[in-house]
């Protein structure tokens, strides 16, 4: 058996959903419902308002023409009987009376001869005095006090009322003189049959007004929503970088002005974005010349310091004691900047979009073992990785990231560097974790910006930083990711996640950073 708490929820339930389908996600639909709302509102206003002036109107023309006419006939009909009129007298007299065009009930009250009352009746089944209300009958028999303000002891009163929802008029008079008090019963049926006839045309000319202001609200919405509509198009296409999109104007009103400002708005934009566009095309292009043009006496410079550092490590001696410390801080400051420009070039080529992937099936655990070989850290570095782990990708640009994950962490993290490989959902996942300090929160957001590094202080640290920025840069080209963050266990964490396959989107990929450039220091 279901119970109520069951019911009132899935009551509840139904009409939040209700209310979530209604919700007004569309201005042509506001723009209907505010139209239909405000016709709505002075519609029923005016139908109101006019409704209460005919029923007015309508019930008060028929209670004074049937009160005047009971008046007369009181005044003709009543007022002619005897001091003590007999039942016969009485009852013709309320008859008489009765028959009047106004098609109302008498009934007559009199003092009998011998005390009491009598009372005369036009129509017993109708009309008896109980249907008459006891205040009614206290205000028409109690005697007024002559005055200046009133001269007539009796007056004539009347009161609506409802009878098995049939209203009547009811009234009621006393003969001044001594004579019998009158009562009348008027049906207000009729009139209450023209009040509902009214107020069901009404509610059609209502519902008419409704309809018309919905039809009006639609055409309305559509003149105003059409520019809309245009200008929110312009607008998306503009967004997706088609900065030609203009809007064709015409009129003078606010929605013209307005599409007049969009157009300026897209010309100045399409004027700056291709200004910034040629700048940072020279400044690539400029780079890019550079990094070359230093390639030239670059080699020649590391030619003659690899000769150098030969005589310094040679058993002769034949360097200056005096100039060793110059001579190895040239050879060092030498392999730096021809590192710097590596990097330099290999940047140019991700702004410039040409770089590109040459795919191979590799085997991951030999890929790792094979870069930490390389560079001699096989002493430094806890490899975790299983044997037989195949993904297709490019092994030169893995090389690159891995070495720079790596160096990095031995360089700012100390040994040993735990190095762990795992699929997750068709994903490559590769952690670097070291057991240094970690990343300070206020570093974190930043160790893949380039040339960033921790430090203000050491401007001149090994490393140019752009290591980490070219490691993320050849994940992008991947298809992958890579994030830094803090180990629970201590130490910094860097994750580089690539999809199992790549693709086969071969090309012709650019020199890059071979070596453990850091961009955290």
């Amino acid at each position: 058996m279901t119970k109520p708490q069951d019911k009132l929820r899935g009551w509840a339930a139904a009409r939040k959903a209700i209310l979530a389908g209604l919700r007004f996600t569309s201005l042509r639909l506001r723009l209907v419902v505010v139209f239909g709302l405000v016709a709505l509102t002075a519609a029923v206003s005016a139908s109101g308002i006019a409704y209460w002036l005919n029923r007015e109107a309508v019930l008060t023309r028929a209670q004074d023409a049937a009160l005047k006419d009971f008046r007369q006939q009181m005044q003709s009909r009543a007022g002619a009987l005897p001091p003590n009129p007999s039942q016969e007298e009485l009852q013709a007299a309320a008859a008489q009376m009765a028959n009047s065009s106004q098609r109302y009930s008498v009934l007559l009250v009199a003092e009998k001869k011998g005390g009491g009352q009598m009372v005369g009746y036009s129509d017993l089944d109708a009309f008896t005095l109980a249907k008459v209300p006891v205040s009614l009958q206290k205000a028409v028999n109690k005697k007024q006090p002559i005055s200046s303000g009133n001269k007539s002891p009796y007056h004539l009163y009347w009161q609506r009322t409802v009878d098995h929802g049939t209203p009547y008029l009811v009234g009621g008079a006393t003969v001044i003189g001594g004579g019998p008090t009158g009562y009348m019963l008027k049906s207000l049926e009729p009139e209450a049959k023209d009040l509902s006839s009214l107020g069901w045309s009404l509610a059609i000319a209502t519902g008419l007004a409704l309809i018309g202001s919905a039809l009006l609200a639609q055409a309305a919405a559509t003149t105003v929503l059409k520019p809309v509509h245009r200008l929110g198009v312009a607008a998306r296409r503009l967004g997706e970088g088609k900065l030609d999109t203009r809007l064709r104007v015409s009129g003078t009103d606010e929605l013209a002005d307005l599409s007049r400002t969009f157009n300026r708005t897209a010309e100045n934009l399409e004027k700056k974005v291709a200004d910034m566009s040629a700048r940072e095309e020279a400044s690539r292009r400029f780079v890019a010349d550079m990094s070359h043009e230093l390639r030239t006496p670059l080699t020649a410079i590391t030619a003659v310091t690899e000769v150098l550092e030969e005589e310094l490590d040679a058993e002769t001696g034949s360097v200056d004691p005096m100039i060793e410390p110059a001579v190895r801080l040239v050879v060092s400051e030498t392999r730096r900047l021809n590192d710097l420009v590596e990097n330099l070039m290999e940047v140019t080529r991700f702004d410039a979009g040409t770089a590109r992937l040459v795919l191979d099936d590799v085997d991951i655990a030999d890929q790792i073992t094979a870069c930490i070989d390389a560079r001699a850290w096989l002493d430094a570095v806890e490899l975790d990785a299983e044997r037989g782990i195949t993904v297709r990708l490019d092994p030169r640009r893995l090389d690159v990231i891995l070495a720079n994950l790596i160096g990095n962490a031995l360089k700012h993290g100390g040994s040993p560097v735990e190095v762990s490989v795992r699929l997750e959902d068709a994903k490559l996942v590769i952690s670097v974790r070291d057991h240094g300090p970690g990343i300070p929160d206020d570093v974190l957001p930043h160790v893949f910006d380039r040339f960033y590094k921790a430090s203000a202080s050491r401007p001149r640290s090994e490393g140019s930083g752009l290591g980490l920025s070219i490691a993320l840069e050849n994940a992008h080209i991947h298809g992958g990711e890579i994030t830094a963050a803090n180990s629970p266990k201590g130490g910094a964490v860097f994750t580089l996640w690539l999809p199992r396959d790549v693709g086969n989107d071969d090309g012709a990929g650019g020199a890059g950073d071979e070596g453990a450039e850091g961009g955290q220091a």
